[in-house]
């Protein structure tokens, strides 16, 4: 987890076990079979329903740094994908800074089109 957030700490036990249990997360792990089941990789899908249909957004995409470059960031994006798609999503979104531009050409590579929009944040108090 420090791979993929430096200012945030790794999740509590408890916030991965409510957020495995949710019916709007999926969490998908990649595993590297010959160093144990050891996690390599993981991806979190959220999937709600708004008044114009089933919204599908990948987030915290991270493949450990020493693993990078075996397409575990696709197998994980394609499962995520295929996930949404049979949920009944029509289209499935995701943000990724400009500076991680391997993550970027990824997914262009897979097909994810760059959109005009302006992302806004409201930072809440006491956080």
């Amino acid at each position: 987890m420090p791979q993929l957030s430096s200012s945030n700490p790794a999740p509590a036990r408890a916030h991965l076990a409510e957020m495995v249990s949710s019916p709007a997360i999926t969490l998908l792990v990649a595993r590297e079979p010959d160093a144990g089941g050891e996690i390599v990789g993981s991806l979190t899908l959220a999937m709600f329903r708004i008044p114009t249909g089933l919204r599908a957004w990948i987030e915290d995409v991270v493949v450990d740094s020493a693993q990078r470059g075996k397409g575990i960031g696709e197998a994980l994006t394609r499962a995520a994908l295929r996930a949404a798609q049979e949920a009944g999503a029509t289209t499935v979104d995701l943000t990724s800074r400009p500076s991680r531009e391997a993550a970027n050409r990824l997914y262009q590579r897979i097909g994810f089109q760059k959109r005009e929009t302006n992302i806004y944040r409201y930072t809440l108090a006491g956080r």
